[in-house]
């Protein structure tokens, strides 16, 4: 691994552990820190980030055999992990537990470590190729599991009153809640945007883009803060569960379906494979407070995932240099 990577892993650390010590030291106050840090993170910083970039991606440059080959297994370990807890309703945290375990085993940080990791081993092509999946994963992923938690909420919802609610009722409740999300809804006002032809003024770009500068840092120091409130005692399991679902289960798909159903290979197989093989991201914690579920699970996930991450991505490396 490059000196690079390694570099930026030790800064996340470092900005985690801030977070985690100013925390405990009570300097935050007596409130319930994280969810103020999580609320501005994603009311204000997110929703900032995801418009610039939908507004602003050149989706004519997509090629469409290297996007499949990132987002339909990513989709697929999405699901599996989504349809197997929900089966299993005793280990369940909550309705939204699935969708949060969900993000946690598929959603990386293709931002803090991916983008260094493909400049830094892939060079400028390889960047370009990666900033194109970047500009897709949150819409993408964060569409479909918004989808997959606004269902079960609706679902708890009709059962508590079944008089209630009715099936197209809850359906169109479902798809309001979806498309009306802080998360979804600057993403579609920004591809609306980009398919408009026009670019963004100056002044609001530069408003964009210094609100979307914070959403790296703060989440770094969420986690850290989340850690000190929650803890990790009894979260350590569970997390280290999905951090092999998101370090070893969706590279492999990714290597499997890009390489032997696609046929893709040199670097733009390397660089989805490389994408599905980044750590647990820290939207997995901003989507669990979201919903006030797992979070010291998800917490941990990502610190584990990342750890995990400095021995896992050069094997991930040495089975890419041997497929070719």
């Amino acid at each position: 691994m490059s000196a690079l990577v390694l570099v930026k892993l030790f800064a996340i650390f470092a900005v985690v552990a801030i977070g985690w010590a100013v925390a405990r030291s009570g300097r935050l106050g007596s409130g319930d820190a994280s969810r103020v840090l999580s609320g501005a993170a994603f009311y204000i910083f997110v929703p900032a980030l995801l418009f610039r970039t939908s507004a602003r991606t050149d989706f004519a440059r997509l090629d469409p055999r290297f996007v499949v080959a990132f987002f339909v297994p990513t989709i697929a370990v999405l699901l599996l992990v989504y349809v197997t807890l929900r089966s299993i309703r005793g280990t369940q945290a909550g309705p939204a537990a699935s969708s949060v375990r969900a993000i946690t085993g598929s959603f990386g940080n293709a931002v803090q470590i991916g983008i260094p990791l493909a400049a830094a081993l892939y060079g400028e092509a390889g960047l370009a190729l990666h900033v194109t999946l970047v500009s897709l994963h949150a819409l993408i992923l964060l569409t479909i599991l918004t989808a997959l938690v606004e269902l079960d909420l609706a679902s708890v919802r009709r059962r508590a009153d079944p008089g209630g609610t009715h099936l197209l009722g809850t359906l169109a409740t479902t798809a309001k809640n979806t498309v009306v999300h802080p998360v979804v809804l600057p993403v579609l006002a920004g591809l609306a945007w980009n398919a408009s032809g026009f670019a963004l003024p100056t002044f609001a770009d530069e408003i964009l883009a210094t609100l979307g500068q914070a959403v790296v840092p703060l989440c770094l120091v969420l986690i850290g803060v989340s850690l000190a409130h929650y803890g990790v005692r009894g979260a350590l399991r569970g997390a280290g569960v999905l951090s092999t679902v998101k370090l070893v289960l969706q590279p492999l798909a990714v290597l499997v379906f890009g390489r032997f159903v696609l046929g893709l290979g040199g670097v733009p197989l390397a660089i989805v494979v490389m994408m599905a093989a980044v750590p647990v991201g820290s939207n997995a914690l901003i989507f669990s407070q979201r919903y006030e579920t797992l979070q010291a699970e998800t917490s941990t996930a990502i610190v584990v995932s990342t750890l995990a991450f400095v021995v896992t991505a050069p094997l991930w490396l040495a089975v890419l240099h041997a497929v070719g």
